[in-house]
């Protein structure tokens, strides 16, 4: 009576183990067919037993599993993608050479989604499957970076510092290597791998190959960690950000001027004065350090070294139109203390005298102004700024017919 029991057992556990190898043959005959839903039914339908099939079959089981969750890889949801990245992992452990394909692409799906949901402004969206593209292989921490990037213009900044405080505990940097050529045909650079890129210029059909080094991001990612603590009233802890970031990196010019730009959002803009000068000791022929302290020069009084370093700027980048409309704008601020001196004159002959010496003092900053504006519109004739303001110092100076010009050119520009 034992045996018979036996028999019967056994003869039932083969029968699960016939249907369960066909329901995976199926699933993989479905997949072929690319009707996923169908292979993920008869998968989910082999799974229960699936311990009871030889290796073989379990490896084309994870691997048609892992097929069918990632689907074409077109709008697949990020819950499926990371189920195909488990069982293709698992299918590799088991000996697939598949397996590696298909999580290459896996990885390439979610980073093309990504791409698509930034370019759309879905940056929430462009995060989640970035950072899954990391989960997939930490070792691509270029995709943590850029989940970072996309939680910040998400406005999710809990999320985004996380992230930025797992790729700091990491040590990422973001130094590389870019192996560059141009496209023979489009005359575009593109990026590749060392070995293809060097064998495309071989072939011809790619010219001019470049290294080239991608200089660090940890100053940018200690600014935007100290900004995020800012964000929540945590200076003390912004700054400590900083000042471990140039423990590491003393000489990094982007941890420097991400400190000055830290103390100028904290309102201390005497100390962002200090460390910008700091900085422009470090890069003396960066016409950007100077119009910026042109600005927070000019936004602490001091409007004559607010000049200077605006014109240093314009000697390194004479293109700098903002720097020229900031010169004006910082000569003709000494309209309003000659104005409110003109105001408070009596009638007097003496005062009579005053005011025609103030109404001097005023064309004169007029004359002084001017050349800047003027050079503005020589470079970018449709700038309103330059134009308006150009215009009524025509009209004070008594200039009808120029200023009437402007006015005319204002109007077409605005229509």
């Amino acid at each position: 009576m034992k045996t018979k029991v036996l028999t019967i057992t056994l003869s039932f556990l083969t029968l699960v183990a016939i249907a369960q190898k066909k329901e995976i043959r199926d699933a993989g005959k479905a997949i072929d067919k690319g009707s996923y839903a169908e292979a993920k039914t008869l998968l989910n339908q082999a799974e229960p037993n699936l311990s009871e099939v030889n290796s073989g079959y379990e490896e084309d089981f994870y691997l048609y599993k892992g097929q069918a969750y990632l689907g074409t890889g077109e709008n697949t949801p990020v819950a499926d993608l990371m189920t195909a990245a488990e069982a293709f992992k698992k299918a590799q452990e088991l000996g697939s050479d598949e397996a590696a394909d298909g999580l290459a692409s896996l990885t390439n799906s979610l980073v093309q989604s990504a791409i698509k949901d930034q370019n759309a402004e879905k940056y929430d969206k462009a995060a989640e499957k970035l950072f899954a593209g990391y989960k997939l292989n930490n070792k691509d921490t270029l995709y943590l970076y850029y989940a970072a990037s996309n939680s910040i213009n998400a406005g999710d900044y809990d999320t985004a510092l996380k992230y930025y405080e797992e790729l700091k505990g990491l040590g990422y940097t973001g130094i590389e290597t870019q192996y560059i050529a141009v496209n023979k045909e489009t005359g575009e650079e593109e990026v590749m791998s060392k070995v293809q890129r060097d064998l495309m210029v071989k072939s011809g059909e790619y010219l001019n190959p470049e290294d080239r080094i991608v200089p660090s991001k940890e100053g940018e990612i200690a600014k935007n960690i100290a900004l995020i603590y800012m964000d929540q009233g945590k200076n003390d802890k912004a700054i400590a950000a900083i000042d471990a970031a140039k423990l590491a990196n003393p000489d990094d010019i982007s941890l420097l001027q991400s400190e000055a730009d830290l103390y100028y959002k904290m309102g201390d803009k005497e100390k962002y004065r200090a460390l910008m000068e700091a900085i422009v000791e470090k890069d003396p022929n960066n016409p950007t350090l100077y119009y910026n302290l042109g600005v927070t020069s000019y936004e602490v009084g001091n409007v004559d070294a607010a000049i200077n370093y605006y014109n240093k700027a314009l000697e390194l980048n004479p293109k700098l139109t903002e720097a020229r409309l900031n010169i004006a704008a910082a000569i003709l601020s000494g309209e309003t203390a000659i104005v409110e001196q003109m105001n408070s004159l009596g009638l007097s002959k003496a005062d009579a005298k005053k005011y025609d010496e103030l109404a001097e003092q005023r064309k004169g900053l007029y004359k002084k102004a001017l050349p800047y504006l003027e050079k503005v519109m020589e470079n970018n004739p449709e700038n309103l700024e330059a134009i308006r303001t150009t215009m009524n110092i025509y009209y004070q100076l008594g200039e009808a017919e120029k200023a009437a010009v402007l006015q005319e050119k204002l109007a077409q520009i605005q229509d």
